[in-house]
């Protein structure tokens, strides 16, 4: 055997692009070098096999660089709520203030996985955005909204909490997130006050917890992976469900990838 030969043969580690979760966390970077909670989201694509990239939301120039180079995407959270006049709404005062360069950002990004066919892992405000991007719509607030008594974020347990609540989420038999989790009951993190409301254009509602709000849904277009989750798996790096939801959103990376070098 060659000396050369094990590093020829060594993986190539897919890009995945991760964009900042808000302009205020881009600025802190460049002010402090401070990732935040970004940090998350590149250790659990890091730990699946995958490197990394933060994607810019202020310079437009870059981003559009930047977006094609990349072999996935990772939507992630925001404290942010998407623009109400986005899915024909307004703002009854429940909703947060919208980042537009993120959901410009977000919105490029979707623009370019689904017509190049590239997976995409959408994670609470990444999945809101993804199903209004659809020509779906979200639910301001689930409190006033439905009036449910499940916690789906720390204030709902109350001013001392400490840790984001979880609670169960039943999976759709059949679905690609119920083949990843083995099984059609499990248990999840909840830090979010919106959720969707009626699904966008193919996408299916695979997961909803048990007062009915929906937790995840996928893309049924095409064969392209695209999954949205309500909770945070990339807060949640030693539960099984969320490490196998990572690596399988990086193995379909790897094929897209592999059929690209080939075309």
């Amino acid at each position: 055997m060659c000396p050369t030969d094990t590093h020829q043969s060594a993986p190539h580690r897919p890009r995945v692009g991760i964009p900042w979760r808000t302009s205020a966390d881009e600025d802190n970077a460049k002010a402090a070098g401070i990732r935040g909670k970004n940090e998350d989201y590149l250790k659990a694509v890091e730990r699946a096999g995958a490197e990394g990239v933060i994607v810019p939301l202020k310079d437009e120039r870059e981003r559009n660089r930047l977006i094609p180079t990349l072999d996935a995407f990772v939507l992630p959270g925001s404290p942010a709520d998407v623009e109400p006049q986005e899915y024909g709404s307004e703002n009854h005062g429940l909703s947060a203030p919208p980042d537009a360069a993120r959901e410009e950002t977000d919105r490029a990004i979707l623009k370019h996985a689904f017509a190049e066919k590239k997976p995409v892992l959408a994670i609470c405000y990444g999945c809101q955005l993804l199903n209004v991007y659809r020509g779906g719509t979200l639910i301001q607030d689930l409190r006033a909204e439905t009036g449910t008594a499940t916690p789906h974020r720390k204030k709902d347990l109350g001013p001392e909490a400490e840790e984001d609540p979880i609670h169960s989420a039943t999976i759709e038999s059949g679905s690609r997130i119920a083949s990843i989790a083995g099984t059609t009951e499990v248990a999840v993190n909840s830090s979010h006050h919106q959720a969707i409301a009626r699904p966008g254009k193919n996408l299916r509602i695979t997961a909803r917890a048990s007062d009915g709000t929906i937790e995840g849904v996928e893309w049924t277009g095409n064969s392209n992976w695209v999954v949205g989750v309500q909770w945070h798996p990339e807060r949640m790096p030693d539960d099984p469900f969320a490490q196998r939801l990572f690596r399988d959103f990086v193995v379909a990376a790897k094929a897209r990838e592999a059929i690209a070098h080939e075309t």
